[in-house]
């Protein structure tokens, strides 16, 4: 079993507009994996969201133990953790489908700034501006 640490990141140009992910799974045996994706015309928040749902679908394939997330997103790090409310519909349901997955491992999650997150911000932007039309 697994315990693995990801780094996410989701962007997007404009807001809402053509929008990626960014996401860095270090697998603690030296192993990294990293995930840029396209992910279409979303807003910012959406973006973060998807980029945390991809790393914990990750996990989950690869039967991990455990799961720790940083995340430059205050809003999904303080949604997770219960201490801020979701308001929008669509935040509300990425962010239940969240919450259940991490029941699936010992999740934890927490807010780092984003010059420590440059790296899963680089394939969010590539991402985002591969999807440009």
């Amino acid at each position: 079993m697994l315990d693995l640490v990801a780094y996410v990141d989701g962007g997007s140009l404009g807001n809402p507009g053509s929008s990626g992910i960014g996401v860095i799974i270090d697998r603690g045996d030296g192993t990294i994996i990293q995930i840029a994706r396209w992910i279409g015309r979303q807003d910012n928040n959406v973006a973060e969201y998807i980029a945390l749902l991809e790393a914990m679908q990750c996990a989950l394939a690869l039967k991990a133990r455990t799961l720790h997330v940083y995340s430059d997103s205050e809003v999904v790090v303080r949604q997770m953790k219960g201490e801020y409310n979701c308001r929008s519909s669509r935040l509300y349901s990425l962010n239940w489908i969240c919450r259940k997955l991490a029941r699936s491992f010992r999740f934890s999650i927490s807010h780092i700034p984003r010059a420590h997150n440059a790296e899963a911000n680089r394939l969010a932007s590539s991402a985002a501006h591969s999807g440009r039309f």
